[in-house]
């Protein structure tokens, strides 16, 4: 073979190799289009699109007389897709653009048409897909602004890009804002009915199909494509608006005047076991309180005398005193304590007497006298009551009780029981000592308190809740009849009568006065001392109860 048919064959050898490459290139090519083609597709449309979840509008929290106690206001953040498929030509964006320009300035007067139209145009020009136009723009900003030029074309093919952020806010502001609380991130549980009734308030998240731009930012591809979410359930709480302000005025008020660091009020329906008001107010400087710690339902401390009703119903309920059983007041000697009276000695006096003169040697001897031997019958009387128990509110928080008995590693077999007696050595809650009071208001029916009592879902009720019967009769009849009557003594002629009498209506109920505890140097610390106040009004027909303290220097 020559030189020449040498070349020749290679030449035509490599030419059919290149043809054969080809080949199997543009084979490949096809089956990649149109056999892969929809996988492809698919995996290409997953890395640039994704549904996102769209926040549903929380529902509203409703007061007892209907006033609107918590809402949700959307705001709205508008961004402009400068090419967008309604104004992807020219022609169109350059005859609105102006006009566009001019409505907005018109509108938020922020800026003026020329540097609105000279911000759009920009924004065309730099291809932006994300242009900030507004923040913080309300609905009826934003259902104007849709009638604009340019946006009037579609609901996203206009280029108009509305991201909505729902605000909470309170209508009457601090008015039981710490009851009504609030969710966020940062609180597990949240704080309040806010946190209480989440699942229902939070409604159910929407979503919508959204597509990946230049810069990661991510825009809606269609309304076809989008899940409307599902508005939250209003709830309907026990509140009183005008009860709610009063009761804030008159604790704050009070506060102010005794220069005390903090404070709560309690107002509850008898029979029903609704709570109308809870105020709870911190000072944070001289003359200035706010709400920050839900003391109602939190501050466990030791009640004081205002726990000594307890230990008269165990007194009368086993038959060891009678209202006119005589007892001596001043002192009370025990080992290593003498439990005096603050006022001084009265001298002996009746059972009746020494409770509406609170006197705490009184009661201490009283117990310790007949329960010494054997301090589980007292104690088993307050178990009995459900006073060691949470209450099992609605809304979190709620401390646990501390009420001891004679197996607990810290029962002192001299001190405790005497102790105990008027209302130190345990841990109750205002609202724990309240719905005690209330029971005997209630003529004997203990009810556990309720915030809530319906849910409601566009109108229509869905859930209703009644106050939980905690025991049918807390005590006798006779003793019940006997506590009333002393109850109303403190404040016609006891320790109440200087600071809650009221001659146009009959009040019934017990003062507390109670040293609070330092962390650390426990009572040898500069002495604190809580005062509180729990009654029920009118006292011959109760239909509210209320529990007033507060905590001051000495």
């Amino acid at each position: 073979m020559n030189i020449r048919a040498n070349i020749l064959l290679r030449v035509y050898l490599a030419f059919g190799l290149i043809v054969l490459f080809a080949l199997a290139v543009f084979l490949r090519l096809g089956q990649v289009q149109f056999v892969q083609g929809h996988k492809w597709k698919a995996m290409a449309d997953s890395l640039s699109t994704k549904y996102m979840a769209v926040e549903a509008t929380r529902g509203n929290i409703y007061s007892n007389d209907g006033s609107l106690l918590a809402t949700s206001v959307p705001e709205y953040e508008l961004h402009m897709d400068m090419f967008a498929g309604g104004i992807a030509d020219d022609k169109v964006f350059n005859e609105k653009v102006d006009s566009l320009a001019f409505k907005l300035a018109q509108l938020f007067q922020d800026k003026t048409a020329k540097e609105y139209s000279r911000m759009l145009r920009s924004g065309r020009q730099d291809s932006a897909r994300y242009l900030l136009i507004r923040r913080k723009v309300n609905y009826a900003d934003l259902k104007t602004i849709r009638t604009f030029p340019l946006y009037n074309i579609g609901k996203f093919s206009g280029g108009l890009i509305a991201v909505q952020q729902n605000k909470r806010i309170l209508p009457f502001k601090a008015l039981a804002a710490r009851t009504i609380g609030y969710k966020n991130a940062n609180v597990a549980n949240g704080v309040g009915l806010e946190g209480a009734y989440t699942q229902y308030i939070n409604g159910e998240t929407g979503r919508r199909l959204m597509q990946r731009i230049a810069g990661g930012v991510y825009v809606p591809v269609n309304e076809e494509e989008e899940v409307a979410p599902k508005d939250g359930a209003d709830i309907i709480s026990t509140i009183d608006v005008n009860m709610q302000d009063l009761t804030q005025s008159a604790l704050e008020k009070q506060l102010i005047a005794s220069k005390a660091d903090h404070g709560t009020a309690i107002l509850m329906e008898v029979a029903t076991g609704e709570i109308r008001a809870v105020a709870n107010f911190s000072k944070v400087e001289e003359g200035v309180y706010k709400e920050k710690f839900n003391y109602a339902i939190a501050g466990n401390q030791d009640p004081g005398s205002t726990f000594k009703l307890a230990s008269y119903m165990a007194l009368l309920e086993d038959k060891k005193v009678d209202t006119n059983t005589m007892v001596a007041t001043g002192n009370y000697q025990i080992p290593g304590h003498l439990i005096k009276d603050s006022h001084g000695s009265i001298g002996v006096v009746t059972v009746k007497k020494a409770f509406e003169q609170s006197s705490n040697a009184a009661i201490a001897y009283l117990i310790n006298s007949n329960y010494k031997e054997n301090p589980s019958k007292f104690t088993d009387h307050l178990y009995e009551w459900h006073l060691n128990e949470k209450l099992q509110l609605q809304i979190p928080g709620e401390a646990k009780p501390v009420v001891k008995n004679p197996e607990n590693k810290s029962w002192n077999k001299n001190m405790t029981l005497p102790q105990m007696a008027y209302g130190y050595e345990m841990q109750l809650t205002p609202l724990k000592m309240l719905s005690f009071y209330n029971a005997v208001a209630n003529n004997g029916k203990y009810v556990a308190p309720i915030f809530v009592k319906e849910i409601r879902r566009l109108g229509n009720p869905i859930e209703q809740f009644k106050a939980r019967v905690i025991n049918e009769q807390i005590c006798s009849d006779v003793t019940l009849s006997k506590i009333k009557k002393m109850l109303e003594g403190v404040v016609t002629e006891g320790s109440g009568k200087q600071i809650v009498y009221n001659p146009l209506y009959k009040i019934a109920g017990k003062t507390g006065t109670a040293q609070v505890a330092d962390a650390n140097k426990g009572y040898k610390a500069n002495k604190q001392y809580q005062a509180s106040f729990v009654g029920y009004f009118p006292a011959d027909k109760p239909s509210f109860k209320q529990n007033v303290g507060s905590n001051m220097d000495n």
